[in-house]
């Protein structure tokens, strides 16, 4: 059996607490394995202040962080040299150009000038910017500054990128872009990379593993596999009587829950429950049976695996009932 590959990020009883009392994080254990990985969480569950933290810019309360081995609290500045960091807000200057920024990012990331100019342009062509890289940042759209913003990320030759919500602001089709430059970045590159984001749709699109946090506190962290590929579900969606459906099954045997307004998820249990076998198709029947014998409208009954939306919904409820 092969060892596992060294942890990008280990934090051990992190905690940030604000003047005020507001605690960001709280006693945060959790360790980021190589590949890209989705940290997800609501706004203001402590995403950007761990990320802060990790780069050395916000000091803990109490608890430690190591990225790469390296501690934040006394090895800052090594960190950020393998660490390239894309923040949340807009935060270039309007009356530079885009080969210009980046190239400064480079030099301030230790690169010689040659090399920080070579860097820069072979960045802008990553990102798709290699034809506009000498307009002013301030003539950009919303979806170019972001690029630039990953670009300067990419600029020092970064072992880990920390991506701080990198679909913020964009259009669909921009988000999609970004989120298909990522995931080039992750498999081309080889670069470990952190992706914060509050939008569980997108994280599950380009990683493959997951932290999930809420109130600064760990929620669950493993594979995106074992979070979505572990067990099946049947949606049932119905146009009315939703709270009946509910009791009916689970007075039947099943442990249905209600999700968003008009739907009732199934689980179906590990692997062996796909379409076919014996699990699946008993439930199917007493699924019928139950919106026949109740006689409501039913509007949708499909298998799927389960959404990364749904268990995150979940452990945060099960987080809410323990506290």
């Amino acid at each position: 059996m092969s060892p596992s590959p060294p942890a990008v990020i280990e934090t051990s009883g992190l905690t940030k607490e604000y003047p005020g009392g507001v605690i960001a994080l709280r006693g945060l254990t959790v360790t980021f394995a190589p590949g890209v990985t989705g940290l997800i969480g609501a706004n203001g569950a402590g995403k950007s202040t761990l990320i802060k933290t990790l780069l050395g810019l916000l000091t803990p309360t109490s608890g430690t962080a190591l990225v790469f081995g390296h501690e934040t609290a006394t090895d800052s500045e090594r960190i950020r040299q393998l660490v390239g960091y894309m923040p949340e807000h807009d935060c270039l200057p309007g009356d530079v150009s885009a080969t210009e920024f980046v190239t400064h990012m480079g030099r301030m990331s230790g690169l010689p000038a040659t090399a920080a100019k070579e860097r820069a342009a072979e960045s802008l062509r990553h990102v798709g910017l290699h034809e506009e890289r000498y307009r002013q940042i301030g003539t950009y759209s919303t979806g170019m500054r972001q690029r630039v913003k990953l670009a300067q990320a990419l600029a020092g030759d970064p072992r880990l990128l920390l991506l701080d919500e990198p679909t913020n602001g964009l259009d669909p089709a921009g988000r999609t872009a970004m989120l298909e430059l990522i995931e080039r970045i992750g498999t081309e590159f080889g670069i470990s990379i952190v992706v914060a984001s509050h939008l569980l749709s997108e994280i599950e699109r380009v990683c493959d593993h997951l932290v999930a946090i809420e109130g600064g506190e760990l929620l669950r962290a493993d594979t995106l596999s074992s979070f979505t590929g572990v067990s099946q579900t049947l949606v049932v969606e119905v146009d009315e009587g939703v709270a009946a459906l509910l009791e009916e099954l689970a007075r039947r045997g099943l442990a249905p829950r209600a999700y968003q307004r008009t739907q009732v998820l199934v689980p179906l249990g590990g692997p062996g429950t796909g379409p076919g076998t014996g699990a699946a198709d008993q439930a199917f029947d007493v699924v019928i049976g139950a919106v026949a014998d109740l006689r409501l409208p039913l509007s949708r009954l499909e298998q799927r695996r389960h959404q990364v939306e749904e268990l995150f919904r979940d452990e945060s409820q099960e987080a809410g009932n323990v506290s």
